[in-house]
């Protein structure tokens, strides 16, 4: 594979853009990892941790004892494969709301943890018909995990969304700022291509859109307009399709683009509110006390010798202090933003009740 990753590289320059090499090393960092049963194990500690509150989904305990690089020694798990449709009707599983709960688990694994689940097929989830869990997932075989860095986790969040809203020059504009495309493209242009390959598929329910479709000519239109493709997103292209399939099984009425879309937007106003940002204050403050009371040392001694000396200390504190000030101004904003909108609720509710 890698052999012929390198020569699809150097034949065009199509070649090139698709980072063959790239997603060959992705897969082989994965396939080992996925060898490595004490890596499996701990992957697995990690979903249950980041799963225990949301109550949708069971994951197994490891015991630790007795797991080893070669052995994996877990809780019994006692389900249904969720393959037996059939089955799960006949004890009452409530398969509407089975594919509604499908889709939180996998938008909060990749846009709340960014830590997801990257071989949900058929064969790995069970469902529990156990009264006391019943109607929940159970989730096996954790090999192949992906990871989303928090740069990763805005763009695709943000993408989601103007998608959701039908905002496709907000698309096309994120797709320049990431990188994604040459500094160069046209806008508008953009805008248009992905506008054609995406407006057909709303309003539709699951069974009659394709994402594999929809990747396809977005893939197409990719290659007109020099999209990058990002190696780190694509076990998330892989699951979705997953997901696409899991979900047409389970509820083919199911919108899509409507269960997904209030999650998407309770995620961004997490991020952007006045909790995060006090949140983000209170991480930054250790190294604010410790940077900030030596800046006007820094600066008397800059000032003081001839040839600007300790010039790279003071550049990382003026850095630093500017960055305080923009925090201090986002949380004054937001505060202030927050207590305005909640002046204007009450007022609102008076006037109804008038």
């Amino acid at each position: 594979m890698r052999m012929m990753a390198g020569w699809v590289e150097s034949t065009s320059a199509d070649g090139k853009r698709l980072k063959p090499r790239e997603v060959v090393a992705e897969f082989d960092k994965y396939l080992h990892d996925e060898l490595d049963l004490l890596r499996e194990a701990a992957n697995a500690a990690q979903l249950r941790r980041n799963m225990q509150d949301l109550q949708l989904v069971m994951i197994p305990e490891m015991f630790w004892d007795y797991c080893m690089p070669d052995v994996m020694v877990m809780e019994r798990m006692n389900g249904v494969p969720i393959g037996q449709l059939q089955r799960l009707r006949d004890a009452g599983v409530d398969m509407g709301k089975l594919a509604r709960d499908g889709v939180t688990i996998f938008f909060t694994q990749v846009f709340k943890d960014g830590f997801f689940h990257a071989d949900m097929h058929p064969g790995n989830i069970q469902i529990s018909l156990e009264p006391s869990t019943f109607g929940r997932y159970i989730s096996l075989d954790f090999g192949i995990v992906g990871t989303l860095t928090a740069i990763d986790k805005e763009y695709l969040v943000q993408n989601f969304s103007a998608f959701f809203q039908r905002d496709y020059k907000r698309v096309a504009e994120l797709h320049l700022e990431s990188g994604w495309v040459p500094a160069g493209t046209r806008v508008d242009e953009l805008e248009g291509a992905i506008r054609a390959c995406c407006e057909p598929y709303f309003d539709r329910p699951l069974k009659e859109i394709s994402l594999g479709m929809v990747l396809m000519r977005l893939f197409q239109t990719s290659r007109r307009f020099h999209v990058e493709i990002q190696p780190q997103l694509v076990l998330l292209q892989k699951t979705l399709l997953n997901i696409e399939g899991l979900g047409r099984e389970l509820d083919p009425d199911l919108d899509l683009w409507s269960t997904a879309k209030p999650f998407l937007e309770k995620w961004m106003l997490e991020q952007v509110g006045p909790e995060k940002l006090l949140e983000q204050l209170k991480a930054e403050a250790p190294a604010y006390a410790k940077l900030l009371p030596g800046l006007p040392r820094l600066l008397a001694q800059y000032l003081k010798a001839p040839h600007g000396g300790n010039r790279r200390e003071l550049e990382e504190l003026l850095a630093e202090q500017k960055r305080t000030n923009k925090l201090l101004h986002s949380l004054i904003y937001g505060g202030l933003g927050f207590v305005l909108g909640l002046i204007a609720m009450q007022f609102v509710l008076r006037v109804r009740v008038f």
